[in-house]
């Protein structure tokens, strides 16, 4: 299946700007239709302390967040002008959690763009919002690092595989990608009961759909598996890395730490993921 509708995510912040603008090379690359989505969340104020704030100043917060609105509003509009692209883009606003809002909307899309989590600043949607994404949604999401992304993305593309559900569905959200890709490396790192050459099933099948993949191990000796996936990116110069989300419990990898974790953390390259 091509991409042929995707959605972006957009804040009025310098991160979104890159993230557009790499939205927009990625619509263009596969004729596909962009809408960017700004969210703008409700004040929540708790009865006990509503008669003690005074009407001006909700009405200055909800002030600051509609310019903000505007000016995200304005980014995506200049980025599809330069792009000559405005007649196939759309805008979208809504008000409420910005998960459950873009999450609803990216049930309409094939694929969802969103930015590495932020400590603080107009990117900062919510707390969690990039993994809350992946788990709600049902559909892929395409994660932006904080340093952005050289354009256009999926060049070279590194696939996490571990023959588990989430992995396998992200190979298959991320068929489009993969059929234009240049080089496919299938990483699996200290694989256990996925036979003898960890990553060569998956490597046929997408061999039978013309991509030249290379099934690849790593031995970790006791690093972080995302480091190890994090250093292999680095040295193959990969511009996309392609894997499943939370194999296990989400709330065992805020504790205990894990792959998916450390990648949102810590990713220095796009992500596509899938749960």
């Amino acid at each position: 299946m091509a991409l042929k509708s995707i959605l972006v995510h957009v804040t009025n912040s310098k991160e979104a700007k890159a993230r557009v603008e790499a939205a927009f090379a990625l619509a263009m690359d596969h004729d596909a239709h962009l809408t960017g989505i700004g969210v703008r969340s409700a004040v929540q104020i708790p009865g006990f302390a509503a008669a003690r704030i005074p009407p001006q100043v909700i009405e200055d917060v909800e002030a600051r967040q509609e310019a903000d609105n505007r000016a995200a509003h304005e980014i995506f509009d200049g980025a599809a002008s330069r792009a000559g692209w405005s007649d196939r883009s759309g805008w979208f606003e809504g008000i409420g959690l910005p998960s459950e809002i873009v999450g609803l909307h990216a049930r309409y899309a094939d694929l969802t763009i969103v930015g590495q989590q932020p400590v603080s600043g107009a990117d900062n949607a919510e707390e969690a919002f990039a993994d809350y994404l992946v788990m709600r949604s049902g559909r892929p999401v395409l994660v932006f690092p904080h340093v952005g992304a050289a354009k256009p993305i999926g060049r070279n593309i590194v696939v996490a595989w571990n023959a588990g559900r989430e992995a396998a569905r992200a190979v298959g959200d991320a068929m489009p990608l993969l059929e234009g890709s240049d080089s496919v490396d299938i990483l699996s790192i200290e694989p256990e009961g996925i036979g003898d050459l960890p990553g060569a099933d998956i490597a046929q099948h997408l061999a039978r759909h013309g991509i030249n993949a290379i099934a690849k191990r790593s031995v970790a000796n006791k690093v972080d598996a995302g480091d190890v996936l994090l250093n292999f990116v680095a040295d193959n110069g990969a511009d996309l890395v392609v894997m499943g989300a939370y194999g296990h419990s989400r709330v065992r990898e805020m504790i205990m730490g894990g792959v998916t974790r450390h990648m949102l953390e810590h990713m220095t390259v796009p992500v596509l993921m899938s749960h």
